[in-house]
């Protein structure tokens, strides 16, 4: 039943990467169709399922405080490992994206799959606090810590990224409790209603297969990290925080799910290696259809 559920989200992704090998519709539609997708259509997601979401709700602050702990447990894990295992920010900025970072469409998609509209609500509280937590990480491990010296650089970062700024208005209409006027709440969930298989088919359009000619050593290990390692510490994290049955679900799919396409993107800017994190973004979807599936049975949350 669970893999019935989940595979049409995994078709999306391959039929997005078949269209693009196929140059359909046009080879210049898909880094078109992530841009609209990025800063319009997701956004509008983001802020409609904040609006609903019941922030006086005592579960919501457990599970912020149970996704800062997740993600910080595994970023000092890879810090550790460093130490025993050295290699250049080039290589770390993306071995650590690899870990902590995760596919934001394939997340909700899986949690509105299995939980509904009370799973997405409780996702995009869990992007709202994740999202600019695994950015900063990612940037200051790209950038050796440099960042950290000119702090106003990284808040400007921050403060152009359009997932953290829906997620602040978000939380600042819920928070007002005014609702939006003039059905402006029914035009952003009709915005909405084209993000997720439009991200799905933007997912599969960005795999780069000939990047898993890399370094197999590193990918492997990595992967077996990300999609078998973190969701059981987030189960943990979980359980210690005393989740609810969505919450803790909600915290593992995104623990489970492959890291983002989007870190592909940081990591050619800031000069780290492209090839090992284009790797890393394949090699974690393509392994993804077997893990997630697997990995939410043997947790019970199938």
């Amino acid at each position: 039943m669970l893999f019935i559920t989940i595979w049409p989200l995994f078709g999306l992704i391959c039929l997005g990467f078949l269209l693009s090998r196929k140059g359909f519709p046009d080879p210049g539609f898909w880094p078109a169709a992530e841009r609209l997708n990025y800063f319009l259509l997701f956004p509008a997601l983001l802020v409609s399922s904040l609006l609903r979401a019941p922030l006086d709700d005592p579960q919501l602050l457990r599970l912020g405080g149970a996704t800062v702990t997740t993600i910080c447990l595994v970023a000092l894990g890879m810090v550790l490992a460093r130490r025993l295992w050295p290699m250049p920010a080039a290589r770390f900025g993306p071995a650590l994206q690899g870990a902590i970072r995760f596919n934001t469409y394939l997340g909700l998609a899986i949690t509105a799959s299995l939980a509904g509209p009370e799973g997405v609500s409780r996702a995009a509280v869990y992007l709202a606090i994740a999202v600019p937590l695994v950015n900063v990480l990612s940037i200051v491990a790209l950038s050796e810590a440099d960042v950290l010296r000119r702090p106003w650089v990284l808040l400007k970062t921050m403060l152009r990224n359009p997932l953290i700024l829906a997620c602040l208005a978000g939380i600042a209409l819920a928070l007002v409790g005014t609702g939006l006027p003039f059905g402006a709440d029914r035009f952003l969930e009709l915005l909405a209603r084209g993000s997720l298989p439009l991200g799905l088919l933007c997912v599969g359009a960005a795999l780069r297969p000939d990047s898993l000619r890399g370094d197999l050593a590193a990918l492997a290990g990595n992967s077996a990290l990300r999609l078998l390692l973190v969701p059981g510490i987030a189960a943990l994290v979980g359980a210690g925080f005393g989740l609810g049955s969505v919450e803790v679900l909600v915290l593992v799919v995104f623990s489970a799910i492959p890291t983002a396409p989007t870190a592909y993107v940081l990591t050619r800017q800031m000069g780290g290696d492209g090839t090992l994190m284009a790797g890393l973004v394949t090699g974690q979807t393509l392994l993804g259809v077997l893990t997630i599936p697997l990995v939410l049975l043997v947790l019970g949350l199938g």
